[in-house]
C-alpha cells in the first residue's frame, strides 16, 4: 500500500470545499462570494500542481 502524501491530500480538499463554495455562492446569488471561491479554486489548483512537480523532481513522487 502506497503512503498518504498528506499536503497533496490537503490541497486536493481545499480544492473540492472551493467547487462547492461555488454551489453555496450560486444558491445564494452572491457575485462576491461565486469570484472570491473562483478564485480560491485557482490558487489551490495552481499550488497543488506546482507542488506535485517539485515533489516529482525531488523522487518522492
Amino acid at each position: 500500500m502506497k503512503k498518504i502524501k498528506w499536503p497533496l491530500l490537503a490541497l486536493a480538499i481545499l480544492a473540492t470545499l472551493c467547487i462547492m463554495g461555488i454551489g453555496i455562492a450560486v444558491a445564494e446569488e452572491s457575485i462576491i462570494g461565486i469570484f472570491a471561491a473562483i478564485i480560491g479554486l485557482i490558487v489551490a489548483m495552481g499550488f497543488g500542481f506546482k507542488t506535485k512537480k517539485k515533489m516529482r523532481e525531488n523522487g518522492i513522487l
